[in-house]
């Protein structure tokens, strides 16, 4: 049976931070992440991992992800009060963060699991190509060598706030599938399967090789 696209807020959810940085910054930008911000928000209850990447292809540089049990953690107490407590360093580096895409969303599974040392992104564009990679993700998991776990994420609008560099003009709320891989080939034979599949624009795909991984009970 294929695997079934969630929506709802109970859900697990998954903060995504897909982004650039101001060049001159960059080194600083780094050690916030690795020194802070990570951790800090790693740390609020209901958070089960962070994970950053640094971009192979695509069209932004940096991306970080961060799990929640459900996708009503980002309506928490807790949550919230992060939010509005920012840390100096952390808005002096927001707004350093340039073209940036911030999205709260809903978290499905859709065959294996895992970590791989490389990620694929593919921007679906519409739902109903969400739904035929679900119909064939197990497929694509076995068949495929190198091939870890894929998921797709959908938007929650109402708490996909953006960030001040975003551009809000024509901005576009889509579902996006994420395929963990162990080899960055593996990563872009991937990417390039599903969009090819799916007739999507040659600016659809991405791909990172992991920073690192942090467990939020290893804290």
């Amino acid at each position: 049976m294929p695997a079934q696209i969630q929506t709802g807020r109970n859900a697990p959810g998954e903060l995504f931070i897909w982004t650039d940085v101001d060049p001159a910054y960059e080194d600083d930008f780094n050690q916030w992440y690795d020194r802070e911000h990570m951790q800090e928000r790693a740390a609020i209850p209901g958070f089960c991992w962070a994970r950053r990447y640094r971009a192979l292809s695509g069209p932004r540089k940096y991306l970080a992800v961060y799990r929640t049990k459900e996708l009503n953690v980002f309506t928490s107490k807790p949550y919230q009060t992060a939010f509005e407590s920012q840390t100096s360093w952390s808005l002096t580096n927001f707004e350093r963060m340039t073209n940036t895409n911030r999205r709260v969303m809903a978290v499905s599974v859709l065959a294996g699991g895992g970590t791989g040392s490389a990620l694929a992104l593919v921007r679906l564009g519409n739902i109903n190509n969400a739904e035929v990679v679900a119909a064939r993700a197990e497929k694509v998991q076995k068949q495929m060598d190198g091939v870890v776990t894929l998921r797709i994420l959908v938007p929650d609008e109402e708490l996909s706030a953006p960030l001040p560099s975003e551009n809000i003009h024509g901005r576009l709320l889509e579902p996006i599938l994420l395929i963990d891989t162990t080899t960055e080939p593996v990563a872009e034979a991937a990417a390039r399967l599903i969009s090819d599949e799916l007739n999507l624009d040659n600016d659809s795909t991405a791909t990172f090789s992991l920073l690192w991984d942090l467990q939020s009970d290893e804290l």
